[in-house]
């Protein structure tokens, strides 16, 4: 048993502290605003991010201005959405323990410079707090009813292995993973993809155009990792395949059902209001894209997703854009 701080309590904060308590840590949840706390102290329910599920009795639900929020943790996990995490990271670095390391579930990349958010985090932690990412096929919805899913860990290994020791049991199972730079481009590109995935969905296509995406897609993220010098297993792997397939494909995924509202003509100003919550590929697209564009990589897909997203191209024309690039051999 280890003692956890769980900051943000969007769908995965709370599925990740309910997985925590189950396996037998001592948990603090740590939600945005004290009406946030309260009303999920008091009913242990949030339909829209746990659907069915029940918050354990034995996690503690408080709000990040509770000065002693993280006191005595000796992990603390941060599950914000990635355009907050360069404006919270200071401060969450002042209330981290002595001796605690940090747990990234936040999957993209920093707005603008399109750099992996484990060296945002490094700048404010310091070289001597130790730091991972938690990244994989993981739709919340799924993981808090119980159902089965796996991840993997990814950093300062010393602290992935208690990570993995921590939340692994039999409805998930954690992998350790070396390759954190693969981990944290497959978490910030498979959105993007999905959300071409969601545009074919919403123009009626079938499978034959979903899979030629995800296929594609793969393609495309793997090319930017071997410029970033990342592992091709990574993108073969739970982060990289398994996660594009499920974020493609799963009724939960926010990043498609965006897709599909793109095709429809929603603008992309709307499109989160409609989803209701966080949709990771539309803040992701435009760094993705800035961090091919530095490491001399073409992405066809991602380029067509800004396109539909900020410049109001009709997604058929997208598509079709796609399509009607020059012959090329598989690679």
């Amino acid at each position: 048993m280890i003692r956890i701080a769980v900051i943000g309590a969007g769908a995965w904060g709370c599925t990740f502290a309910c997985l925590a308590a189950r396996a037998g840590s001592e948990v603090t949840l740590v939600c945005r605003t004290p009406e946030q706390a309260s009303a999920l102290a008091g009913t242990r329910r949030d339909p829209v991010r746990l659907g069915d599920a029940t918050l354990p009795q034995s996690v503690r639900v408080t709000h990040v201005s509770d000065t002693g929020a993280t006191d005595g943790a000796s992990l603390v996990v941060v599950a914000l959405p990635s355009r907050a995490v360069a404006g919270a990271a200071a401060d969450i670095a002042a209330r981290i323990p002595r001796g605690a390391g940090v747990l990234s579930l936040t999957k993209g990349l920093e707005q603008g410079t399109g750099r992996v958010l484990s060296q945002v985090w490094r700048d404010v932690l310091g070289a001597d707090v130790p730091f991972a990412v938690l990244s994989g096929p993981n739709h919340a919805e799924e993981i808090a009813a119980g159902q089965p899913a796996a991840a993997v860990v990814s950093g300062d290994l010393i602290l992935s292995r208690r990570v993995q020791a921590a939340v692994s049991g039999p409805g998930f199972r954690v992998y350790l993973n070396h390759d954190l730079m693969g981990v944290e481009l497959c978490g910030a590109a498979k959105n993007v993809i999905a959300l071409a995935a969601g545009m074919s969905d919403g123009l009626g296509f079938g499978d034959n155009a979903k899979a030629a995406l995800i296929t594609r897609g793969l393609a495309e993220m793997s090319r930017l990792g071997a410029a970033a010098g990342a592992s091709d297993a990574t993108f073969r792997g739970l982060a990289g395949m398994g996660d594009l397939v499920a974020t493609c494909t799963s009724r939960h995924s926010r990043n498609r059902r965006a897709g599909e509202l793109l095709a429809q003509g929603v603008p992309a100003s709307e499109v989160e209001q409609r989803v209701g919550q966080t949709v990771e590929g539309l803040a992701t697209v435009r760094a993705l894209l800035v961090r091919a564009r530095d490491e001399g990589v073409e992405l066809p897909i991602s380029d067509q997703v800004a396109a539909a997203a900020f410049e109001g191209r009709p997604a058929v024309e997208c598509l079709s854009a796609l399509m009607n690039r020059a012959p090329a051999a598989e690679a």
